[in-house]
């Protein structure tokens, strides 16, 4: 299909990804030149364009994992080797209700939404009107407009919310043993708890009040390493440099309250 105004496009070779929305009349401006939006109006995806001094490149609609590295930030972000992670060992389905506590600038939201689709609910809660401003932003641009099965809520995850019946609960949040009586609340019997942290100290608090909590079960911690590789010919080897460390991914399985 035809690229079209106002559609979200990315620039790209193998060392490059350039994030642009096509406006007529603008240009992208790189190191090597130029690029007219009017001269990729009407190209097809996987069309080669040439900058003005003569740079070869490809443009595609964007990957999620494309706009959330590329997309405006007001905080850190769960990287997409995470969210992919999260997504799966999560289980986050089509239909699913998800409450997350703390949105950032929306690289989790936009998982979560592409994931659960619009048969499933996302109530997202942050305690910083200008996280959430962001997150609207960015989540507008990736989907044309905010998605009628997210409700944002100014306010803190540590309180009681009342919130109940989801099947999934994600935090990113700093203390997010804070949030275990929430997420208990929250969850159905067998839903599921993850936790995104960076420091293995705030994991080992986490995991041992879950643990002394009762209500949970399976509690594991894992982190994801992503490395990529050169191939070229007879030359194979790892890329010198890798994405290592972002954060701790803890999961947890709410028990059935048998009493």
């Amino acid at each position: 299909m035809p690229f079209k105004e106002g559609e979200l496009v990315v620039f790209a070779d193998h060392r490059v990804q350039l994030l642009q929305r096509l406006t007529p009349g603008e240009r992208l401006n790189t190191y090597w030149g130029y690029i007219e939006h009017d001269e990729v109006l009407g190209l097809e995806p996987g069309s080669v364009v040439n900058t003005s001094e003569g740079k070869k490149l490809y443009v595609f609609y964007p990957t999620l994992s494309n706009y959330i590295i590329k997309m405006p930030r007001k905080s850190g972000i769960i990287y997409p080797k995470d969210l992919g992670i999260i997504m799966m060992w999560a289980d986050v389905r089509p239909g699913d209700r998800v409450l997350v506590g703390g949105v950032g600038s929306g690289a989790l939201l936009l998982a979560v939404l592409r994931q659960v689709g619009p048969t499933g609910k996302v109530v997202a809660y942050d305690i910083r009107q200008d996280m959430l401003d962001c997150a609207v932003e960015n989540i507008k641009a990736y989907f044309g407009g905010l998605p009628p099965y997210l409700e944002l809520k100014l306010g803190d995850i540590y309180e009681t919310t009342g919130e109940s019946g989801f099947d999934r609960v994600l935090l990113d949040v700093p203390e997010p043993w804070r949030a275990a009586k929430t997420a208990d609340d929250a969850l159905i019997p067998g839903g599921i708890l993850c936790s995104y942290l960076p420091s293995i100290m705030q994991v080992r608090t986490f995991a041992t009040v879950l643990q002394k909590g009762g209500t949970f079960g399976l509690i594991e911690t894992v982190e994801v390493m992503l490395r990529g590789w050169h191939i070229k010919g007879r030359a194979v080897r790892p890329q010198h440099r890798m994405v290592g460390h972002t954060g701790f991914l803890t999961f947890a399985r709410k028990l059935n309250d048998q009493e």
